[in-house]
């Protein structure tokens, strides 16, 4: 799928430089080196996407998951270093008068356009599927590559059908854009960097890990539950309370039964941590033996 982007990528890339020229149409242009980022970016995504799959070892004991987030973040500085490039260009080609952009140039972009918004629906789609950091931030980089696309349609189009003085109206969408793509490009590093760092995930997950743990038999409550996501998958550790009476030997039983009961709820859990504590007063929950209300 990622090969199959970089090829497209490199066709429209090509055919969006060699109208933007011709056509003298500097939004365009613009363009084009936004596209010749995201073939460089699916190179990115590509290598990742194979290093993450590959299986833990003596130097990785936690495998290579890492290797998502990591190449999520160097796209989002080419997002963000392509935003500062077409806003720098387009500001200078506003202040300097210029030939109007030719009809044909609009025939292009609104292929482009529709390219490329159906292969970030594509990707985004299977990214969700696979719970891949890099694959979404390469959907949302198609994503910003049709916003581009689209401001560059405007602007063509303003100065078109306005005529002579409204030249640079491309180079106006073409700045509109890059603050978009900026914006797309902080958004998704910072995702980036929270995975890194091992951010918390979506509260739901700790959540469900929480409930999971307590229903098995024998665990009086969960004292803490930590949660980690490394690339596809989720690391959890947790504090159960038993009966502080219990046997090692049971206590350990119920620790193996903590991870098979959450492993199974929720099967992007690749390993789940155990630390048994007793459950004493005033923790210890009431309970009807107990002879308490």
């Amino acid at each position: 799928m990622t090969l199959s982007g970089l090829l497209l990528n490199t066709v429209l890339a090509g055919t969006k430089m060699f109208a933007g020229i011709v056509g003298h149409s500097h939004a365009l242009v613009a363009d084009a080196v936004e596209s010749l980022s995201d073939i460089f970016s699916s190179i990115v995504v590509w290598r990742a996407i194979v290093v993450a799959a590959q299986p833990a070892d003596e130097d990785h004991p936690y495998g290579h998951g890492k290797a998502e987030p990591i190449a999520a973040g160097l796209v989002s500085c080419m997002l963000l270093a392509a935003a500062v490039w077409i806003g720098v260009t387009a500001m200078q080609e506003v202040r300097q008068p210029h030939q109007a952009p030719a009809p044909f140039t609009l025939a292009v972009l609104f292929v482009v356009i529709i390219i490329k918004e159906t292969l970030f629906r594509f990707v985004l789609r299977e990214s969700d599927a696979a719970g891949s950091t890099a694959m979404h931030t390469d959907a949302w980089h198609h994503r910003s590559d049709a916003i581009t696309s689209a401001a560059a349609a405007v602007g063509i189009g303003v100065a078109l059908i306005g005529g002579k003085g409204y030249e640079a109206a491309d180079d106006y969408a073409a700045l509109v854009a890059a603050l978009v793509i900026a914006w797309n490009g902080w958004r998704l590093l910072r995702q980036a960097l929270g995975e890194l760092m091992d951010q918390s995930p979506n509260p739901n997950i700790v959540d469900s890990v929480r409930r999971l743990a307590q229903e098995t038999s024998g665990v009086e409550c969960i004292e803490k539950c930590f949660v980690r996501k490394m690339g596809y998958a989720y690391y959890v550790d947790l504090h159960a309370q038993v009966d502080p009476e219990m046997s090692v030997k049971r206590s350990h039983e119920i620790a193996h039964a903590i991870k098979d009961n959450v492993r199974a709820g929720i099967p992007t859990v690749y390993d789940v941590l155990v630390h048994i504590e007793p459950c004493l007063p005033p923790y210890r929950p009431s309970r009807p033996e107990d002879g308490r209300g």
